[in-house]
């Protein structure tokens, strides 16, 4: 994970409102934070994430505002809040009906009940404040002091009242921002907050953060999965991944197992460590590269007009090479497989992590490691179209053919030969575990992927509500399997419609749920919120797969008679 701006990388700026915004940063651009005001993006660029910045005023008209990091010491002594002040004299304004004094006059406790908000203990007008934020001076600073030395009776106020008052004017009137890291974590708190949480399914951090424990996810050290008598691959760090939040659990799962970042965005600190993962990457270009010689031949007699289209790059020689988005070259192992039920699998999400899969970039993990197939091609890949060889055209013919049809021709070929690769391994099995998220029926999904699990790999399902999962949990109960086993035991087969799925596939089927609630933190009122946003409470579903035995199973223990004794 890089620890600095880098240009062209997604950001999120935390107001003084505590809310977030999404900033991409563009070099030779202005970014505006609404009433707060606007800055160049320069200025952020090489700066390190989590600092606080201040916008300045302008020198002159012409000039842009410019940026003030705020030191710690700064920063904390205006989040503590600090006690009231006293008065001059206690003894005076004290009173034994409003305070609790002590018998020299100082007061002790501070309450309330005589306290009295109204807009005209406040001196200073609404016209005199906007002339305040006008001239703006000291960043804010000067019109939150001036507010609070223009109140006739701030000194009434206790302790929780008057942090809670500053804070106030501090969220309305202070022009800072935070910095923040566009991470998985920081995504999912920007999703639910600030746009559509239907969207991601409600899917909150902690839900995200048990789906990837369960889940076990995690990067698999081997380079090579590990082979069954039949030849066929088993484990090796290799996921399903049934994804309706637009690629949400995909990014946190791909983030667990190190591959979300592109090496490119990491900083010269971290390039020694990760230098394994660095060479893979560019051994999958080369890879690619050699790849596409015949698709660099088919293109010699293309002209083009010097300017570099969507989706292009520059090769070696200086010719142009359009992006290969169905690359053949993919890992055995560390793996996400997503199935989805589109022409196209919905990960818009990781366009947040500069990757893009309408126009990939070769050097992406994720653009060896992310397999994408659809529900057709899962269950019957002989009725897709795509799943169809093409026709192999030889040499001589082609050489004849122009350099767009030449182009045509090995670009379906590549995609048919990714297809074709994608889902035989998938049909084959293997794999380490399954995470769902999605408004798909949890039964329908596991009917035609628990079999494709080894045995003891994790089984999670993530739901909004819990109807779904009840019925998963009913259809792998203990009465439900021993039902079962008399069918098997008695040679009878189970009628479908009881027994949709077979329970003996899957062991200790667990129902929970999780929610963290944000706190309160003031002197006096530190406690969970009491008013806070609805919305789904989120409910998983965890299960290990197991492999039934064949026959009839019978277990005995040793008994030793004791002999009487008198």
């Amino acid at each position: 994970m890089h620890s600095r701006v880098h240009a062209g990388e997604y950001v999120l700026l935390r107001l003084p409102s505590d809310t977030l915004k999404l900033v991409q940063i563009v070099p030779n651009t202005l970014v505006s934070i609404g009433k707060y005001g606007s800055f160049p993006c320069n200025l952020l660029i090489g700066r390190p994430y989590y600092l606080t910045f201040e916008i300045t005023d302008k020198q002159s008209e012409s000039d842009a505002s410019r940026l003030r990091v705020v030191p710690a010491s700064e920063l904390n002594a205006e989040i503590l809040a600090e006690d009231a002040p006293s008065s001059e004299n206690p003894a005076e304004k004290a009173d034994d009906s409003f305070d609790i004094v002590a018998d020299d006059g100082s007061v002790l406790l501070k309450n309330n009940r005589l306290t009295i908000d109204d807009a005209s203990r406040q001196a200073l007008s609404m016209e005199e404040i906007e002339q305040l934020k006008k001239a703006g001076t000291g960043s804010g600073r000067d019109i939150i002091e001036k507010i609070l030395k223009s109140h006739t009776h701030l000194s009434e106020k206790t302790s929780f009242a008057l942090a809670k008052y500053t804070l106030r004017k501090h969220k309305k009137y202070l022009r800072r921002f935070t910095v923040l890291p566009m991470n998985v974590s920081m995504l999912t708190e920007y999703m639910i907050a600030e746009k559509e949480a239907s969207r991601v399914m409600e899917l909150r951090e902690e839900s995200l953060g048990l789906v990837g424990s369960w889940a076990n996810v995690h990067y698999h050290p081997d380079a090579e999965p590990a082979l069954t008598e039949e030849g066929t691959q088993l484990g090796g760090g290799r996921w399903l991944v049934v994804d309706d939040t637009g690629g949400l659990v995909v990014a946190s799962m791909a983030e667990k197992m190190g591959l979300l970042y592109h090496p490119d965005n990491e900083d010269e600190d971290s390039e020694n460590d990760d230098a394994e993962a660095t060479t893979s990457t560019e051994q999958a270009a080369q890879a690619e590269e050699k790849a596409d010689v015949e698709m660099q031949d088919a293109s010699k007699e293309e002209t083009t007009n010097g300017e570099l289209q969507e989706g292009e790059e520059v090769r070696g020689n200086g010719r142009k090479r359009p992006q290969n988005r169905h690359n053949t070259n993919l890992s055995s192992t560390n793996t996400l497989t997503v199935i989805h039920a589109n022409a196209q699998p919905n990960v818009s999400l990781l366009k947040y992590f500069s990757y893009d899969t309408n126009n990939p970039t070769a050097t992406h993990p994720l653009h060896t490691h992310l397999k994408t197939l659809t529900w057709l091609q899962l269950i019957d890949p002989s009725a897709d179209p795509t799943y169809d060889e093409p026709e192999n055209v030889p040499q001589a013919e082609l050489d004849t053919w122009k350099s767009g049809k030449r182009g045509a021709y090995y670009r379906k070929r590549r995609r048919w030969t990714r297809c074709k690769q994608i889902v035989d391994e998938t049909r084959e099995g293997g794999f380490d575990g399954i995470v769902i998220a999605s408004s798909m029926s949890p039964a329908t999904i596991l009917k035609n992927t628990v079999h494709l699990l080894r045995g003891s790999a994790h089984i999670v399902i993530y739901s909004p509500t819990v109807e779904p999962l009840t019925e998963i949990m009913d259809l792998y109960s203990k009465d439900r399997k021993a039902a079962f086993l008399d069918h098997i035991a008695n040679d009878t087969t189970p009628p479908e419609e009881d027994f949709p799925l077979d329970p003996r596939l899957i062991l200790a089927p667990t129902l929970q749920t999780t929610k963290i609630r944000p706190w309160q933190v003031l002197p006096g009122r530190t406690h969970p919120l009491m008013t806070w946003r609805g919305g789904a409470e989120g409910y998983l579903f965890t299960a290990r797969r197991v492999l039934p035995v064949d026959g009839k199973v019978e277990a005995r223990g040793k008994y030793n008679k004791k002999r009487k004794i008198g």
